[in-house]
């Protein structure tokens, strides 16, 4: 068993109905609870990437994710939670095909996906949150 296996239980309940793509529950029994910032697709400069294209601000918004997690010496196989706020959830495909490359999908995080009006910043289409647990 990993170390992060003994930090974190994913679990989906049989009385719950069966989730694609992310898990109901992230039980958390020891470690160090990291918080990362809605990341959004603005580059190291920040400057906005992949105006009107969401595939392109969603690679953007994991590689800030990934940035993140590496500065506390973290990757994705840490993330207990996401939240996403999109402007248009009828894409929420193409995010999750984003995310998918990233997640452990076996135990995948839990998640939350909300669509919401607008943003902080004109142009940008989606911001994801992130919580992790290291040892």
């Amino acid at each position: 068993m990993s170390d992060q296996q003994e930090l974190v239980r994913f679990i989906n309940p049989p009385t719950m109905p069966r989730p694609v793509g992310y898990s109901h529950i992230a039980e958390v029994t020891g470690g160090r609870m990291v918080y990362i910032a809605g990341q959004v697709a603005l580059d190291r400069e920040g400057r906005l990437v992949g105006e009107g294209d969401l595939r392109a601000q969603a690679e953007q918004v994991f590689a800030n994710l990934q940035a993140a997690l590496e500065a506390v010496g973290a990757n994705f196989n840490h993330v207990v939670k996401f939240g996403i706020f999109l402007l248009d959830f009828s894409q929420a495909q193409v995010v999750r095909e984003v995310r998918d490359r990233y997640v452990n999908l076996e135990h995948p995080p839990a998640s939350t996906a909300v669509e919401v009006r607008r943003l902080f910043h004109e142009g940008v289409l989606i911001e994801i949150d992130a919580v992790a647990v290291i040892s």
